[in-house]
């Protein structure tokens, strides 16, 4: 392949046409000519570099695909937590806030959790290409794991917002993310084949310490040079699995408690067991490569397995990375702590997993001895702390701010999004009014009828001011502006302008 750069009016060239992918905007579309001369000057780096088209994108694509790919997983995610949290607040079933009812705030909790998590990996991984890197296999891992997780967000998001998410119109701050999601899913190498194939299977080779070596050696010209270079690399390499096999032995039987850690405060533990699962990780990912080799790429659920829990691995590092960066912030300790237990569990039944399906089943037993000699202790983040996290984010707040930092904010009531904030507000402000209110009409001290206004009534008893009463019917009237959807005539929708069925025309006799 070589690549060049031909101008959009050069002569033969046609440009113009565009693909329309899941009715996105999106400025894509073919380039094609007839009879288009391509001089040499058009080539990008010249005649030295005429075949070297895979080698250019390949680079690009790692480049690009750790910036792009996760801003827009990371910011459709904390799009999701900021729109949703405040919708959650304010709709209202039952006589309360449906964000109090625990089915709700489960997914809402889960919202919270990969804002974070999210959020602190794209940072990583964007400074990783500001000092010059090109981090192939972390921008492959990062981008397959925060589309899936965005397109899994993006659902709890309609979930919670239920009717008033698939009614489509100007009022819809939600469908067309939700719409959307297929194509960061797809872009830049296929999730599917990110997960089964190049993060894990290629990735081993690129970022062992002496795998490549040992194949670089192997074929060497001068096989002299080329035995010695091997030598080196195999003796490396053995003592390299015997440090493996020792470690993750030993961090196993202790659970990590004497694993270094960097820190001395109350998340220490998390990086000794960071340390921990680094050290197993090394020793499954380097017996998995010596004894399937070429055929891992044919075990691609194995491969899948050990790209999930490397992907693990650089998320939890990535969460405590952030935690650290933003000052140690008390308030946001529980939400690492959530997510710091949830990526452990994570990683314990994905290396349950592979044992499970080793094909290798005498190799399989020994490495579930050396992870695993006591069994899984890992369950993952609680009910409660799950709970927590949601009613965290139900009000407005410097959390909540921090953790959807970056989303478009407006408090115009006329704003798509900022009749929410405005809504938010109002509703937050007349809590103990509204309480107030509520209790009344529970004692039936005041009746909501249709034929009578139950607030002018709660003035007339006294039980609320007129004050107060002109600021529940603010939040009232800002509520039912938040549920509100569109509705249209039909000549709005094109239904005059649907083709008329063709008439059946009888056969002749």
């Amino acid at each position: 392949i070589s690549l060049a750069l031909v101008p959009a009016d050069y002569p033969g060239v046609r440009i113009g046409r565009r693909h329309y992918p899941s009715g996105s905007a999106f400025m894509n579309g073919p380039t094609s000519g007839e009879d288009v001369f391509v001089p040499m000057d058009f080539m990008i780096g010249g005649v030295d570099f005429v075949g070297q088209g895979w080698r250019m994108l390949m680079e690009c694509l790692s480049t690009g695909r750790a910036i792009s790919l996760p801003a827009i997983g990371s910011m459709s995610m904390k799009g999701a937590l900021r729109h949703t949290s405040a919708y959650a607040r304010i709709r209202r079933q039952f006589g309360i806030p449906i964000g109090v009812m625990e089915g709700v705030a489960e997914p809402l909790g889960r919202l919270v959790k990969s804002a974070y998590m999210f959020e602190g990996a794209r940072a990583l991984t964007a400074s990783m290409v500001d000092e010059g890197q090109k981090p192939a296999v972390i921008s492959a891992l990062l981008k397959y794991r925060s589309t899936e997780a965005m397109r899994d967000r993006v659902g709890d998001a309609m979930d919670i917002h239920g009717g008033r998410a698939i009614q489509e119109g100007p009022r819809n701050y939600l469908f067309s993310a939700y719409a959307n999601t297929p194509v960061a899913i797809t872009v830049e190498g296929a999730n599917i084949l990110t997960r089964t194939l190049i993060t894990f299977a290629q990735g081993a080779l690129r970022a062992h310490p002496f795998l490549y070596d040992e194949i670089a050696s192997v074929q060497n010209p001068d096989r002299k040079a080329g035995l010695k270079a091997f030598d080196r690399a195999f003796c490396g390499h053995v003592s390299f699995m015997l440090g493996n096999i020792t470690g993750s032995l030993w961090q196993a039987v202790t659970g990590g408690r004497l694993a270094p850690s960097p820190v001395d405060h109350e998340l220490a533990r998390w990086y000794r067991q960071l340390h921990r699962y680094s050290q197993n990780f090394a020793l499954v990912a380097d017996w998995t490569v010596a004894m399937l080799g070429g055929d891992l790429k044919r075990k691609q659920r194995l491969s899948g397995r050990m790209a999930d829990i490397l992907s693990d691995l650089y998320l939890l590092s990535a969460t405590l990375k952030r935690y650290e960066d933003d000052g140690r912030i008390k308030e946001d300790l529980a939400v690492v702590e959530a997510i710091a237990r949830d990526r452990v569990a994570a990683i314990e039944a994905n290396f349950r997993a592979v044992f499970d399906n080793f094909p290798i089943r005498w190799a399989a037993f020994i490495m579930r001895l050396l992870v695993f000699p006591f069994g899984q202790h890992q369950t993952g983040s609680s009910d409660r702390e799950n709970y927590a996290l949601a009613q965290a984010v139900l009000k407005p707040s410097e959390q909540r701010d921090r953790f959807t930092l970056g989303v478009h904010v407006s408090n115009d009531p006329q704003d798509v999004t900022g009749v929410l904030e405005d809504a938010l507000a109002k509703v937050v402000k007349v809590a103990e009014i509204e309480a107030k209110f509520i209790r009344a009409i529970k004692k039936g001290r005041i009746q909501r009828r249709q034929d009578r206004d139950a607030i002018t009534d709660a003035v007339s008893e006294g039980i609320l001011t007129h004050e107060e009463a002109g600021y529940l019917r603010l939040a009232d009237e800002a509520t039912d502006r938040v549920v509100a959807v569109d509705d249209f005539a039909p000549g709005e929708l094109g239904m005059n302008s649907r083709p008329k069925p063709q008439k059946t025309v009888a056969a002749a006799e």
